[in-house]
């Protein structure tokens, strides 16, 4: 066996191993790659130098803006305007209060970027809500589980902006064209979601509440639209070339501190410092995490893995559907265990040069990456978004991940559309960039 091939071994097998042992996973990069840097007698100063060099990124600069304009609109009093604005929109439907809560998570994912906080800001109140209706306790939960992943879809989404800083080593990547590509597919996740929901409520005959008010929808609209102009900030101006990805975020931050504080009225002056601990504690973890895979995906590169996967991806079969199922059974496999941020820094330098070489996209990978990761934050061991919706709810995550079976297949055909359809979303980001 020849030094690159034990190196790799080494450096993908410790790191599994450790994350098995649920050894926190920047313990689990770190150690894994510091191993193989004396197996192959690499100066461990590199590992350094990656970490610097992986931080040391304009675009980086726009991740704690957009944590902290989430966190703002957050604490704001955003929720409850969205809920009511999506309550009116489509709370007259059979299924209203599952419609609701999915349009609720599309419109909140705009502004949280986050599956985690989308959860746990919406769920306590869309769980009680749809048990109001009539819905079992169970399939609330799941429901909102799943529509959370909108909010890692729907821009602005700091997963999009990590994917962009992941694939530079490969190609660049444009954050204007992918945050616009991300809309369809929200879109088709929550039509998916929202036709489950009305064959469940159908079946389960819950009644059908309330008739549609054109007046009273205008006006929740008109609440909910001063947090809405917080995601419209960002992505006009970064379609629009007036500000950079960086610029508007700052811009959304001090509007969405304006909403909170003036508008919405739902923190005060005194409650800041708080919020800024809540983001330095997420960015810490974030930071972090990205500077520590900046040695392991040296290495991966270093080791010519890409290469590796390519040629025996390749040399199985030269099918482009089956190569295509076989990456996608990799990242959801891998998305079960890794964290999302982690495996969109480790995976992207490996997967895009086989995706482009099948004549598609890197925006088309970025998609369906983050679509495929976002499924593994709903299922164990290391799910996130599923150990918050237990949390809120109550229930064990043994049987949330038994009630989640008809979510994962119904968001795996969401994942079939948008991986062999690519024109169902692309048409809007070359049509507009």
């Amino acid at each position: 066996m020849t030094t690159t091939m034990i190196a790799t071994l080494l450096l993908v097998g410790v790191f599994l191993a450790l994350v098995f042992l649920r050894v926190p996973v920047v313990y689990a990069i770190g150690t894994s790659s510091l191993l193989v840097f004396f197996y192959l007698g690499i100066n461990p100063m590199q590992m350094a130098l990656r970490f610097v060099t992986n931080l040391n990124s304009y675009t980086l600069l726009a991740v704690p803006f957009f944590i902290l304009m989430g966190e703002l609109m957050g604490a704001g009093g955003v929720t409850e305007t969205l809920i009511d604005f999506s309550r009116e929109l489509v709370g007259w439907i059979r299924g209203g209060a599952a419609m609701v809560n999915v349009v609720a998570s599309f419109f909140f994912g705009g502004i949280s970027g986050s599956s985690s906080a989308d959860c746990a800001s919406l769920g306590p109140i869309e769980i009680k809500m749809m048990e109001e209706q009539g819905y079992d306790r169970a399939f609330s939960t799941c429901l909102t589980m799943a529509s959370s992943v909108e909010g890692i879809l729907v821009p602005p989404s700091q997963n999009m902006v990590i994917y962009t800083l992941a694939a530079a080593g490969v190609t660049s990547v444009s954050i204007g064209q992918l945050f616009l590509a991300g809309y369809v597919p929200g879109a088709v996740l929550s039509i998916v979601l929202m036709i489950y929901s009305y064959y469940y409520s159908k079946k389960m005959n819950i009644p059908v509440t309330g008739k549609f008010n054109l007046i009273a929808c205008i006006k929740s609209l008109g609440r909910a639209i001063w947090g809405l102009l917080a995601v419209l900030i960002v992505v006009v101006g970064v379609i629009t070339g007036v500000f950079t990805t960086t610029e508007s975020a700052a811009c959304a931050v001090v509007w969405s501190l304006v909403v909170g504080l003036f508008i919405y009225k739902g923190f005060k002056l005194r409650d800041i410092p708080n919020i800024f601990h809540n983001v330095t504690m997420t960015l810490g973890k974030v930071l972090i995490l990205i500077g520590v895979s900046g040695s392991f995906t040296y290495l991966l590169t270093y080791l010519k893995v890409p290469t590796m996967v390519s040629t025996a991806l390749f040399n199985l079969t030269d099918n482009k559907i089956v190569i295509l199922i076989m990456l996608n059974i990799l990242m959801l496999v891998l998305g079960c265990l890794v964290e999302m941020a982690c495996l969109i820094l480790m995976l992207t330098p490996v997967i895009l040069p086989i995706w482009m070489s099948l004549g598609l996209s890197p925006i088309h990978l970025g998609i369906v990456m983050v679509l495929n990761l976002g499924i593994g934050l709903l299922t164990p061991p290391v799910g996130s978004t599923l150990f918050i919706g237990s949390a809120i709810s109550g229930i064990r995550i043994e049987k949330l991940a038994k009630k989640m079976i008809p979510f994962y297949a119904v968001m795996g055909i969401a994942l079939l559309i948008l991986t062999y359809f690519p024109q169902s979303f692309m048409w809007l980001p070359e049509m507009m960039m």
